[in-house]
């Protein structure tokens, strides 16, 4: 008799269970899925009113877009220089204020408040700094050298990179330092009772045991990456110097001029990317930690 009481009882939290997440299923499906196969939709006809397929004729006209190219190049240099950097800082800081050293909240706050300043606001501070007549240029005049217009020449992705390091690079920090106080202390005073150095404790150790927020931060660092239009277009615009033109200024540009076939063809091979770049650091991952799992 007790039997199909339990079974009632598992069957109700079930059905509870899925309740509680439909709305969530509802509003993936509403805001994310639909939208997009509307997307695939769009990238493989001629246009919207006749509707015509055309297959990848869309996709070879956006490699064929010069623009698309340039967009395309200059957010994968950023983001192969910005990532790898965001990472490395943040990581480094972290391992550093694990120690006992002077001042360690004026720092933590010193890297942290960056998050809490909104973005028009550190984009005016970065047009009073590298303005053509800005602060950096008048101190540049005090040793006898020509100012540089840094929005428009090659400095100026160097400008965005260290744009994305300042805004990012606290947060990524907190998260390192949570992660390395998750680290078995144990672990680390047998290795050290072994005559295992620093060195090789964060290399054999320590990352082994960070690697879920290594591969984290870096899908966070990238996906930020990706979103350094804000701060670009609010410095230069809806067309700024060749090396500073990013996908999403493409994205923008095509979308106000009505192309939404290549439009779509972009987003759907820009999400492509991400998903592949995303496995790839989930099965690295999978990989490099197993034996910590184990």
């Amino acid at each position: 008799m007790k039997k199909p009481n339990r079974q009632c009882g598992k069957r109700g939290e079930r059905i509870f269970s899925n309740l509680c997440v439909l709305p969530s299923l509802t509003g993936v499906l509403i805001f994310f899925l639909i939208p997009f196969c509307i997307v695939i939709y769009y990238s493989v006809i001629n246009n919207p009113i006749t509707a015509q397929f055309v297959g990848l004729e869309n996709y070879r006209r956006l490699f064929g877009s010069s623009a698309f190219r340039s967009a395309a190049f200059n957010t994968s240099t950023f983001s192969l220089i910005s990532v790898p950097l965001a990472l490395i800082i943040s990581l480094w800081l972290a391992t550093l204020l694990e120690r006992n050293i002077p001042y360690k909240s004026v720092i933590r706050t010193f890297f942290l408040s960056p998050i809490m300043v909104p973005t028009a606001s550190v984009v005016l501070v970065w047009q009073v700094l590298f303005h053509n007549h800005g602060t950096i240029n008048q101190v540049l005049e005090l040793f006898g050298i020509q100012n540089i217009d840094w929005m428009k020449s090659d400095y100026g992705q160097l400008i965005i990179i260290a744009m994305f390091l300042w805004k990012n690079i606290g947060y990524n920090m907190i998260l390192f330092m949570s992660a390395l106080a998750a680290v078995p202390k144990d672990i680390l005073e047998v290795a050290e009772l072994e005559g295992a150095g620093r060195i090789y404790q964060f290399f054999h150790i320590k990352l082994r045991y960070i690697s879920p927020t290594v591969v984290f931060v870096l899908i966070l660092s990238l996906i930020n990456s990706f979103k350094i239009f804000r701060e670009v277009y609010l410095l230069t615009g809806d067309h700024p110097y060749d090396r500073m033109y990013m996908l999403q200024h493409f994205m923008n540009n095509t979308f106000n001029s009505l192309d939404y076939q290549k439009l779509s063809a972009a987003a759907v091979l820009f999400a492509l990317v991400m998903i592949v770049i995303i496995a790839i650091l989930l099965i690295a991952e999978n990989i490099f930690g197993k034996d910590v799992e184990n």
